[in-house]
């Protein structure tokens, strides 16, 4: 492996790392569901969306990270690793977004639509 292959995946992680720092906030959407919910919920229901969502960053770094390097690794040139680290961010934060939740959360989101 060459070392511009671990300095380009080093640079894409730190920058995609960068979203994860930021604060979690809800969106307007996310809010009006709050609001429409019954008073017990509204609690729980705005942290089970920040939870959601701290997944759902922390999939895109790690879905980036490893199919980029895995593509470096595997001999791809850095056209190859950085396409690869975005389909990887896509597919993690999907992934995050489904499995980054606990069971009362989905109960509480299917219950509060």
């Amino acid at each position: 492996m060459k070392p511009s292959h671990i300095i380009a995946a080093l640079l894409a992680v730190t920058v995609a790392a960068q979203p994860v720092l930021a604060a979690t906030t809800l969106s307007k959407n996310e809010r009006a569901r709050v609001a429409r919910a019954a008073p017990r919920d509204r609690a729980a229901l705005t942290s089970c969306f920040i939870e959601r969502k701290k997944a759902q960053k922390k999939g895109t770094v790690i879905g980036a990270a490893g199919a980029g390097a895995g593509t470096a690794i595997a001999g791809g040139d850095l056209g190859g690793s950085l396409l690869g680290a975005g389909i990887g961010a896509l597919a993690g934060n999907q992934i995050g977004k489904e499995a980054g939740t606990s069971k009362r959360c989905h109960s509480l989101l299917e219950r509060n639509r």
